[in-house]
């Protein structure tokens, strides 16, 4: 009898080889997300996620082994999809500067769709500290990419070093929380607007 997933184990947990498969294990996903954004991870059950998703508790762990296992799947999944999310976003721009106002925008909408991601981002510090680690290092390391290639175009000047890429993401984590979590009562595009300002002109008075 053919089953739908594969019996080694990922980071992700077991990997389904057929669509029926990626479709439950994406319902698991995205109803972990809910109980872990509403109730927080020692909250949060396996019995309530699998209502959520509206599958059988057997399905469960056919594809996550424990809690922990599906957590720290969650936390790779959420990164990955913010990843996805910025590069749809990035893909016209005159310049490097408008290149970050853009990813700016793509997270700040993505944030306000998913509010769920900061507790959930916030918790694995202390229930997965390497996907937590991950997830600050390979956003900074985008955002470094992307500054050494504007560098390189003339459009920011050089050299530019690792820790401007990590003052950026700051900037962007918090904005995201108090415009995009806390209050909506700026725009996406408003706020990308201001931070686009401080990358382009600083704020020293040009007395």
């Amino acid at each position: 009898m053919a089953t739908d997933y594969t019996e080694h184990t990922e980071s992700n947990g077991k990997h389904p080889r057929t669509a029926r498969g990626l479709k439950t294990k994406r319902k698991l996903l995205d109803a972990a997300a809910l109980e872990f954004g509403e109730k927080g991870f020692h909250e949060a059950s396996i019995t309530g996620i699998t209502q959520r998703a509206g599958t059988a508790l057997g399905s469960f762990y056919t594809y996550f082994d424990s809690k922990d296992e599906l957590f720290s799947a969650l936390v790779k999944d959420m990164s990955a999809r913010v990843k996805t999310h910025a590069a749809g976003a990035m893909t016209e721009w005159q310049n490097a500067l408008e290149r970050e106002k853009l990813a700016l925008e793509a997270f700040m909408n993505f944030a306000r769709e998913h509010k769920e991601i900061y507790r959930i981002i916030d918790e694995s510090e202390f229930v997965d500290p390497d996907s937590y680690r991950l997830h600050y290092e390979e956003t900074a390391s985008r955002i470094y990419e992307r500054l050494q290639e504007g560098s390189a175009a003339g459009d920011f000047r050089g050299p530019l070093e690792e820790a401007h890429a990590w003052a950026i993401m700051g900037m962007n984590v918090f904005l995201g929380l108090r415009y995009g979590i806390w209050s909506e009562e700026k725009s996406a595009v408003e706020i990308a607007e201001i931070a686009n300002g401080i990358l382009a002109r600083g704020i020293v008075s040009d007395r």
